[in-house]
């Protein structure tokens, strides 16, 4: 069994039988069939499929990023503002007003 998660979709809360899990579109996606017999497939996250994130039950919706992608995101923020031509990188001296 797997239930729609996703407080967004139209089966919000419904329950329906696997039938399979594959990786397709570059992201893992379950199916199952639905009331008119249709397959049916949703991207793998909009379900209760994989256990619940730690991180996201203890975030509670108040944070978005865990420390580790927040350090990504900075090392590249900074690859940006010191590339060639940004207006930021050493040597520039053009100044923002």
């Amino acid at each position: 069994m797997v239930r729609i998660t996703h407080p967004f979709h139209p089966l919000f809360g419904r329950e329906y039988g696997l039938v399979t899990h594959k990786k397709t579109w570059g992201e893992d996606r379950v199916y199952f069939h639905n009331e008119l017999g249709q397959l049916v497939g949703l991207p793998a996250h909009w379900t209760d499929f994989f256990p619940v994130d730690p991180f996201q039950v203890v975030a509670a919706g108040r944070a978005h990023l865990r420390p580790r992608e927040l350090l990504l995101l900075a090392q590249l923020i900074e690859r940006f503002q010191s590339a060639p031509g940004h207006p930021t990188a050493a040597g520039d001296t053009h100044e923002r007003k």
